[in-house]
């Protein structure tokens, strides 16, 4: 594993590409950030508010949200700018008390609001399957997150669908042409986490194509050209992680009490105790946990040295999130040790390596790492 000399992510992680200095895409991209005009941008989105304000005949925007602190600032920012949005929950069958309840405070800044809950039973199975096929519980999450929106958007004829942060743009390949200022299907093949797959690839015996209905959708590029535009709303200002919390705990936005529940932020990922799974399999197939990503950002915005960085991830070690592995095991209806033993198969043996009886990293960022 090569790990970028600016921050402490490692080449395994997908999409991020280290140039022949040693930098890895994602800080060569934030570099990118100094040269944007921003007062330009957001003149531009105020252009984008305009157009969505006159050929709407009702909702303005559709906003896809979580109650998250991203989707309570892409609430707010809209807001302000005077929009009627619709905003759309995908129900995650995890959902936690702080996560309902920022999500409540969201729909009170003056929204309405479409709560969709999947059939349980479907979305059981079609978790597990998405654990054995691909080490990954999020298949559903992503399919469901990026078409449930944009099929409402599309039945209710609105112009615009606001998403938060293009995550394309702050970890891909700078010359990759779909990290630009909205979604495209070229970007949700790449970028929408879902291996390349869509709903139909999952039909069996057991999910109809019927039971699929919720994580099919239209085409991004096809409905643009009925009407509706998909952006970023990151692309229009500088988004920050501290920043949307700011905006959001001024509106409401509650941290979680006991602290963080991925990484080192106690207001990242709150809404969802499944979303922590899907962070700590990283851990099996790319050698690296969220605190990686979380502190890496930290460095770029320039409040923390890379040292300082290593040593607390040192302290935070591998975080494994056990409370919420035994929830996920009862809600699909296995044991935990199938649990184990299903992700264990998906460990990368290209960078982990058996030392008696413990599987280790050789030449891992963290010298004196607890294994």
């Amino acid at each position: 594993m090569d790990y970028c000399n600016r921050c402490i992510l490692p080449s395994t992680r997908p999409g991020l590409v280290l140039d022949s200095d040693g930098i890895c895409s994602a800080c060569r991209n934030f570099e990118l950030r100094g040269s944007i005009n921003w007062t330009q941008r957001e003149k531009s989105f105020k252009e984008v508010v305009a157009n969505a304000k006159e050929r709407s005949s009702g909702y303005d925007c559709l906003i896809p949200v979580s109650g998250g602190k991203d989707s309570t600032w892409q609430t707010v920012v809209c807001l302000e700018h005077g929009m009627n949005p619709l905003c759309v929950t995908w129900k995650t069958p995890g959902r936690t008390e702080i996560g309902e309840r920022n999500l409540k405070n969201l729909i009170s800044l003056g929204v309405d609001h479409i709560d969709y809950t999947v059939n349980p039973e479907v979305e059981k199975k079609f978790m597990l399957k998405s654990l054995e096929k691909f080490g990954s519980t999020a298949i559903p999450m992503h399919l469901a997150l990026f078409n449930i929106p944009l099929k409402i958007a599309n039945s209710f004829g609105i112009p615009l669908v606001v998403w938060g942060e293009n995550s394309a743009f702050e970890y891909g390949d700078p010359s990759d042409e779909r990290l630009g200022f909205k979604l495209t299907s070229g970007w949700l093949n790449k970028y929408g986490v879902t291996h390349g797959t869509k709903a139909i690839d999952w039909q069996d015996s057991d999910i109809s194509e019927k039971m699929l209905t919720p994580y099919n959708g239209p085409n991004p590029d096809d409905l643009e050209e009925a009407g509706t535009l998909a952006i970023f709303l990151g692309y229009y200002f500088q988004w920050d992680v501290k920043t949307s919390y700011s905006v959001a705990k001024k509106n409401g936005f509650l941290p979680e009490s006991t602290g963080s529940r991925t990484g080192i932020y106690d207001f990242v990922d709150i809404d969802d105790h499944f979303i922590s799974i899907h962070h700590y399999l990283k851990w099996y197939k790319f050698g690296f946990l969220r605190t990686f990503d979380n502190l890496s950002l930290e460095i770029r915005h320039g409040r923390l040295s890379r040292d300082k960085a290593i040593k607390i991830a040192k302290s935070y070690g591998e975080s494994l999130p056990k409370k919420d592995i035994e929830l996920f095991c009862d809600f699909v209806g296995i044991g935990s040790k199938r649990f184990f033993e299903i992700i264990e198969t998906f460990r990368n043996n290209k960078i982990w390596k058996k030392d008696g009886n413990k599987w280790k990293i050789p030449n891992f960022l963290i010298e004196d790492w607890v294994w």
